[in-house]
Order: structure tokens, then C-alpha cells, then sequence
């Protein structure tokens, strides 16, 4: 079997510690990654228990997980491949956008180091996912923002920085609703004890829950 579709399981595990800490500005804890990975806690217990033998992760005394060094690099290398995926997807093969998260984590793991380049040659060396990620190993230098849509107040006019890429079903409506990087948006109303945030977009106003506002993240 080729050498980097071996480690698959530990793979995802580093990219989830890499997105919750890196992309979300989340703390990392085990059942965190657990759930993002839709696994039991018996089973995440074992393999962090694997990645800190290995020297990729590291647990403090408060049992906040981060990625070492190694890790890191790891991770990224993970991170850069899906996002190169997800613009061969969608520039290129032309799929639907709210389909290319799931695909390209079908074809991270089988782009090696003689096929990448090549997925950069014809991309033109992209900076950004489809979602508004910086692709690693690119000339994007601009940190991402930790603001969420759910943090601004009524009256507040931004543009979305990027979504979260991790829900099918919440990206095929963020696609129907026209929320994409990008975007302008207007708030136009936060009610907490509703549990919503109305926005104008495109024109029209749009009543989002906290939950799905909390998925879009805004430049500082």
C-alpha cells in the first residue's frame, strides 16, 4: 500500500486538532475531537494515547491537547492536500460547492508528493479554499480571524471571511442563501433569548440561528 494512505485514522485525528485550534481558535480538548470525529471516547482515549507515544501531540496537565511540532507539520501537510482537493473540485471538475468538503477528504489521503505539484501547476497555485481557507504552504499571509458572525452587534455591516466546511447540510444552505466568502452582510438584528441573528444579504433579510451564525467567521 502507498506509504501515505497508511495512517488514515491518525491523519483525521491531526487535521481535527489542527482545525479546532488553528482554524477555530477552539481549546482542544478529547471529547472535542471525539465528536468532531463522530467516535466513541474509548476509542479518541487510544489514539491520542498513540499520537503522544509517537511525538505528534502533547496533553497538559488540564488535558488541553496541541499538536507538537511534528504534529503540526503533519497536519498541515493533511490540511494542504484537502484544500487543494477541494479547489480541483470545484474550479476545475466543476461539483457543487457544498459537496467538495466530503469529496475531498475521500481524495486527501491518495495526493502524493509527485501528484500535488501538479494540482498547484494547474490551479494557478491557489491561496484560498473554496471556503475561505488559507491553503498552507501558499503565499496567504493574513491571519484568520476569531470573529464570528454571532459576535456582532445590530447595525454592523462586514463580509464573510470563510464558513465552516464540515456540515453538508449546512453548507447546501449557506449555498442556497448565498453565504459564501466573501459576501456582504449586514446585521440587522441579534435576539439572543430567540436564539437568532437576522442579517441582510443580497437584498433581503434572512433569520439565522446562533448555531449557524457561529459558523461564519468575519474579518477582525
Amino acid at each position: 500500500m502507498p506509504k501515505q494512505v497508511t495512517n488514515v485514522a491518525s491523519d483525521d485525528a491531526l487535521t481535527t486538532i489542527y482545525r479546532l485550534s488553528h482554524d477555530e481558535h477552539e481549546e482542544v480538548i478529547a471529547a472535542r475531537v471525539a465528536d468532531r470525529l463522530g467516535i466513541k471516547p474509548a476509542s479518541i482515549a487510544g489514539m491520542l494515547s498513540r499520537l503522544r507515544r509517537d511525538r505528534l501531540v502533547s496533553i497538559d496537565e488540564r488535558k488541553r491537547i496541541a499538536l507538537t511540532k511534528a504534529g503540526f507539520e503533519r497536519a498541515e501537510q493533511m490540511v494542504r492536500r484537502h484544500r487543494l482537493a477541494e479547489c480541483l473540485l470545484v474550479e476545475t471538475l466543476g461539483l457543487e460547492w457544498w459537496r467538495a468538503y466530503e469529496e475531498a477528504h475521500l481524495m486527501e489521503h491518495s495526493i502524493s508528493d509527485v501528484t500535488e505539484p501538479l494540482i498547484v501547476e494547474k490551479l494557478g497555485d491557489p491561496t484560498l479554499s473554496p471556503f475561505g481557507y488559507p491553503i498552507p504552504g501558499s503565499q496567504h499571509r493574513h491571519p484568520l480571524s476569531p470573529i464570528r458572525l454571532s459576535d456582532l452587534p445590530a447595525g454592523a455591516r462586514t463580509t464573510v471571511e470563510r464558513v465552516y466546511e464540515e456540515d453538508e447540510e449546512l453548507l447546501r444552505f449557506f449555498d442556497l442563501e448565498g453565504i459564501r466568502p466573501g459576501a456582504a452582510i449586514e446585521v440587522v438584528e441579534t435576539a439572543p433569548y430567540r436564539g437568532t441573528v437576522t442579517v441582510r444579504i443580497e437584498g433581503r433579510d434572512l433569520v439565522l440561528g446562533l448555531q449557524a451564525a457561529r459558523r461564519i467567521w468575519v474579518p477582525n
